[in-house]
């Protein structure tokens, strides 16, 4: 078996773990073949992701930058990882790093309520009520499919914009 076939093998068998509650055991084995092929961006985003289920949020981080930083992700592993290190910047209250990292997913990907959505979150967080406020609301606006809310999507979409607005 080479080094590739290895490393898939491996990658496989701990996201299965992970998959069946066997935490532990994928993080056990994630951290010694993130420490095999310390630029494989995939592995780096899995061994983040079993490191935020365990809720070892800090241990996390340094693995979700370096799969960022990696090539080789597919978008929706890419997607994943800025979701999970802004939200993990946001649950350990680097509320700064949580803003610029979900920003920048959040541009990445435009079309990611998920992000928008912590995003806003961080906002608060950052004392940035108004702006996190709008961009809920937005979001809110144009994804409900809610009747009750339906019927109010151009009064959403007007406070979004000017949440001071009177008349």
């Amino acid at each position: 078996m080479t080094g590739a076939d290895d490393r898939d093998a491996s990658l496989a068998r701990a996201v299965r773990l992970r998959e069946d509650g066997l935490r532990e055991e994928a993080r056990e084995l994630l951290v010694a073949l993130s420490a095999r092929f310390p630029d494989d961006a995939e592995v780096a985003y899995q061994t983040a992701w079993v490191h935020d289920t365990l809720g070892l949020e800090a241990d996390a981080v340094p693995y979700y930058v370096r799969a960022i930083a990696g090539s080789g992700l597919t978008e929706d592993a890419r997607r994943g990882a800025l979701l999970g290190l802004g939200s993990t910047y946001r649950t350990l209250g680097r509320y700064p790093e949580a803003v610029a990292t979900l920003s920048g997913g959040a541009a990445e990907f435009p079309e990611d309520n998920a992000l928008k959505t912590f995003l806003a979150m961080a906002l608060y967080n950052v004392g940035r009520a108004h702006d996190g406020m709008r961009l809920l609301l937005t979001v809110l606006a144009q994804t409900s499919g809610d009747p009750d809310l339906v019927a109010y999507r151009p009064a959403l979409e007007h406070y979004a914009e000017d949440l001071d607005a009177v008349d």
